[in-house]
């Protein structure tokens, strides 16, 4: 795999430094390389940050498109990379991605970052720095701060990017569009999105004890830019999710997949405020218990956007732990709302439409009206739907940044970045709830008043609460830095 690379590295160099005449550029015509012959020029070489879990589900969808060639891998985690080193025995397998990067980089077109949220902005900042395409799971990021450099970056370093949510290329977020597009539900002023996440421990004090680190894992490069803790049992390869440090909990796991069809729908930025209500767990005597490193049990929170061009403000609603906004009324009693455990629901001045999961199974209010109404096709459509969403990025890095190709992407770090901050606004809510630390133990007030936070987006900032600034930007361990 080496030796190709390095082949495909040198030709799009010769491609790109023989000049034809003063005002042109030397191509190889396809007959002069035969029948069925893909130019290396027309090929991706993709290194993989995360071969494990999702990260291998993504570097199987790349190699897929037929135009991906995955050069090397790279995971902390010996364990979790077997089955993309069965699967890419060419590719070069290294735990560190900093020197994957330094040691490979002239041999990398893109870069995949698939591992837990605390490592997304370093390592995808890393890779963009050296001018590489990057493809990073949901949520883009762990802090508001991270995704908003990260979308700059991209324009900084001129790299196609996408983020991982895949339904956001489907059939279904489109048809959502059309809808709205065409007036069918009028001018919408209220979604309610929701889960059934978490599905891992939340609401929960942290281990006191700790535990061998497996063979094979290096648990400091794993910790990153976290601070230095000691491992224990269980919190990989999945439950870190649930834990400050590392995980954004159920809003960074899903709300990137069931936001963005309201994202895609209205055109939203910024929100101007986010407030929030949270589950607490009680603890002997009554008191309630207060557990800041990690996520609620369940939360609801309320982001509000100012309306464009005299449209009016939408109010959107996210609520997990399995809670559900109350059922519409023009939905039957027995009828699914949403995939049933998520969804999300549109209300307009003149009608409803609501979606599953990545924005599948679009329909109308009430259900019959899904087949009887028929309006003009206003989005176009990804081939491929949801697994083209990673076929289209590889093929817009081959076109490469400014192309139409990486314009049209479903996800590209313009529609990302604002999608991953207005996320993580909820979670910025849901954290400066727990600031308010309980006066002693019959303190039954705790944690007090809930808070609307007013944020100024272009400048990254609460106005009215400055303690809660401190969740917009991270302090990295110390090593660091983005």
């Amino acid at each position: 795999m080496k030796k190709k690379t390095v082949v495909a590295d040198s030709r799009r160099k010769f491609i790109r430094n023989t000049a034809l005449t003063a005002a042109g550029f030397f191509i190889v015509p396809r007959h002069v390389l035969g029948r069925g012959f893909v130019a290396p020029s027309d090929r991706l070489v993709v290194a993989a940050i995360g071969a494990g879990g999702k990260g291998a589900d993504d570097v199987n969808h790349f190699f897929k498109s037929g135009k991906a060639d995955i050069g090397f891998l790279c995971d902390v985690d010996d364990r979790q990379a077997v089955e993309s080193r069965k699967n890419f025995p060419k590719a070069k397998y290294y735990k560190d991605f900093r020197e994957m990067l330094a040691k490979e980089g002239k041999s990398i077109d893109a870069v995949s970052v698939s591992i837990p949220d605390h490592q997304h902005g370093v390592a995808a900042m890393a890779a963009m720095q050296m001018n590489k395409h990057v493809y990073v799971q949901k949520p883009m990021t762990h802090d508001i701060y991270e995704a908003r450099m990260l979308t700059q970056a991209a324009h900084k370093y001129k790299v196609v990017t996408q983020m991982g949510n895949q339904g956001a290329s489907g059939d279904g977020v489109r048809q959502l569009q059309d809808w709205y597009n065409a007036g069918t539900i009028g001018d919408v002023h209220t979604i309610y999105c929701y889960t059934d996440r978490p599905i891992w421990p939340q609401g929960v004090v942290r281990p006191g004890n700790t535990s061998p680190i497996p063979a094979g894992l290096d648990f400091d490069l794993w910790l990153g830019t976290a601070p230095k803790k000691e491992y224990f049992e269980g919190i990989l390869p999945f439950n870190w999710r649930g834990w400050w440090d590392y995980g954004t909990g159920a809003l960074g796991d899903m709300a990137c997949h069931i936001m963005a069809p309201a994202f895609a729908v209205m055109g939203l930025g910024y929100p101007t405020s986010a407030e929030c209500s949270v589950a607490t767990k009680y603890i002997e005597n009554w008191n309630k218990a207060y557990y800041p490193e990690s996520g609620p049990i369940a939360s609801h929170i309320t982001l509000r956007f100012k309306g464009e061009k005299g449209k009016p403000d939408v109010e959107l609603h996210w609520m997990d732990g399995g809670i559900q906004p109350s059922r519409p009324e023009e939905l039957g009693a027995n009828e699914e709302m949403g995939d049933g455990g998520n969804g999300v629901i549109f209300l307009g001045t003149k009608g409803k439409m609501m979606a599953g999961t990545y924005g599948v199974n679009p329909q109308l209010l009430p259900t019959s009206r899904t087949k009887e109404v028929k309006v003009p096709q206003t989005v176009a459509r990804v081939n491929g739907g949801e697994d083209g969403h990673y076929a289209a990025w590889v093929e817009a890095a081959i076109a490469g940044y400014g192309s139409e190709k990486a314009k049209n992407l479903s996800s590209n770090f313009d529609i990302a970045g604002p999608l991953t901050e207005s996320v993580l606004m909820g979670n910025l809510a849901i954290r400066s709830y727990d600031i308010r630390k309980p006066k002693g133990k019959d303190d039954f007030d705790y944690p007090g008043r809930f808070i609307k936070l007013l944020w100024d987006g272009p400048n990254m900032k609460i106005t009215n609460f400055d303690e809660a600034n401190q969740f917009v930007k991270r302090t990295y361990r110390e090593g660091w830095s983005m």
